[in-house]
């Protein structure tokens, strides 16, 4: 039996959203005009917290200033991303958690429905090399086409996602002890499919599902100011 936890990314293991602070870093750099990308990406991030969001137009909304930049540009603005935004945001409690489960002896993965380029970094950051997120497509030159490559680890999709990786490792999902961490009422569909899921910084949505089923519910940012 594989002991499996699993971890939704964004407000859950770090106490921002990294694709819309991803967003917000293109207009810190110039790439994206300051009012109409914030009106946009604030947009999106609404119909996201409701449950509404179009997943693939926000990924070719999202990914067009990295492509536009090209991959030179975009690697450089990777590595500053991460070390400007992110890092300073990674917690005592988040490492502590992921510390706890390699300790006892549990496979991590980070389970997003932020895409691959913004987030793996953060999954090497964070010390968890299994990263199933939103895979994006490529073209001829290697670069990114604006996109979904396969299914979208979106709401449902991130149960096909998950079956997916078990099945890679010959795997199904009686194979499997899963716990779960989400903050997000997207996330339900997963949460239902895990054995032990943790309502983690939830929404009020997924809070009060969380208290209906008696589901633990772990408040991981308290402290934070």
């Amino acid at each position: 039996m594989l002991n499996l936890a699993l971890f939704d990314l964004d407000d859950t293991l770090i106490p921002i959203d990294s694709d819309h602070a991803w967003g917000d870093f293109t207009t810190h750099l110039g790439w994206t005009d300051a009012d109409s990308f914030k009106r946009q990406n604030d947009a999106f991030f609404r119909r996201y917290a409701t449950g509404a969001l179009d997943i693939r137009e926000y990924v070719r909304f999202a990914t067009a200033a990295l492509r536009e930049h090209g991959p030179v540009a975009a690697a450089a603005a990777q590595a500053r991303f991460l070390a400007e935004v992110v890092e300073p945001v990674i917690t005592p409690q988040a490492l502590a958690l992921l510390q706890a489960h390699r300790a006892a002896g549990d496979t991590l993965a980070i389970v997003t429905s932020t895409n691959e380029w913004v987030t793996r970094p953060i999954a090497v950051r964070l010390g968890v090399g299994e990263l199933i997120a939103i895979r994006l497509r490529r073209d001829a030159h290697g670069w990114i086409t604006g996109e979904i490559d396969g299914t979208p680890s979106f709401r449902e999709g991130k149960v096909t996602r998950v079956a997916e990786w078990l099945r890679m490792r010959g795997l199904g999902w009686t194979d499997a002890r899963i716990t779960f961490y989400s903050d997000s009422i997207n996330d339900l569909p997963l949460m239902l499919r895990a054995q032990q899921p943790v309502a983690t910084n939830p929404d009020a949505r997924l809070r009060a599902i969380a208290l209906a089923r008696g589901w633990r519910i772990l408040d991981l940012f308290d402290s934070l100011s």
